[in-house]
């Protein structure tokens, strides 16, 4: 996968909340707690879970998820 993002932080899962349509998905970025919303249906077709490796992706005020 190539993105334009240059700020990308590998990382995994610690804790992901679920709303109606939001998930807050908590990550552990070489001992950086960085925290992603995204939408439910999202976090379902990612397949994540506590203990996911995924990377955050930082774009101007953003963060998504990429799962390898």
């Amino acid at each position: 996968m190539k993105l334009s993002a240059r700020n990308i932080l590998p990382g995994n899962v610690t804790e992901i909340t679920k709303g109606e349509a939001i998930a807050n998905v908590v990550m552990d970025c070489d001992g950086q707690r960085i925290v992603s919303s995204i939408t439910v249906e999202a976090a379902t077709e990612l397949g994540l879970e506590v203990g996911s490796d995924v990377s955050a992706v930082v774009k101007a005020s953003d963060v998504m998820i990429a799962v390898a």
